[in-house]
């Protein structure tokens, strides 16, 4: 860390609410695939072949009522170019999608990642592998925000929307504002795993 990032929100002290919020809104602009057949599964993992870095997270439908739980809806990884969108309720946590979650050689950036693993498991049981938590990483550059939308704000000086946050993620077709959401926070997981690698002065995945 710096001298200049020392002085800076969210290094010398946690990010507040209103920084955030003042900084300007962005979205993943780029390719979506919503991913719900067997025949689009095996056009994405094609798509994903080769690909060693991927942002990665999930969205599950909100509980409200007590003792009311429910399992992950959506996975979504993005890589360089396009973000896929996989609806878990078609697919199930099938093996491709499984393969790559256990895969050491592919990195799978996002966070909170322990819980979204332990509810992946069970839909389907996998030994999770390549995973790399940006909040372990943050605390490791010194910096006090470990949350997506507060790293985004740090690291990135951006701001990311959480309106599509608490919809229902279970629904059989998503809305265009719920893929939106979901495509832009697995892009975001992406880019500060490689922001952050450059600020902790590490050679970038």
């Amino acid at each position: 860390m710096n001298r200049s990032d020392r002085d800076r929100p969210g290094f010398d002290r946690r990010m507040s609410k209103d920084e955030i919020n003042a900084c300007p809104m962005e979205r993943w602009t780029g390719r979506i695939s919503v991913v719900r057949s067997r025949a689009k599964l095996a056009a994405a993992m094609h798509k994903l072949a080769g690909h060693t870095l991927l942002g990665f997270d999930t969205e599950t439908r909100p509980a409200y009522k007590k003792g009311e739980s429910y399992l992950p809806s959506i996975l979504q990884l993005a890589s360089d170019d396009e973000v896929f969108i996989f609806q878990l309720k078609h697919l199930g946590l099938a093996k491709p999608l499984r393969e790559i979650l256990a895969d050491s050689a592919i990195i799978k950036a996002g966070v909170s990642l322990d819980y979204d693993i332990r509810e992946l498991k069970k839909l389907a049981l996998f030994k999770a592998a390549g995973f790399m938590d940006l909040g372990n990483l943050a605390k490791k550059a010194g910096i006090k925000n470990h949350g997506l939308r507060g790293l985004a704000a740090v690291i990135m000086g951006l701001r990311i929307s959480k309106g599509a946050q608490t919809s229902n993620w279970a629904k059989d077709v998503l809305t265009p504002q719920q893929i939106q959401y979901a495509a832009t926070d697995a892009w975001v997981g992406r880019r500060l795993y490689l922001a952050l690698k450059q600020t902790m002065g590490q050679e970038a995945a």
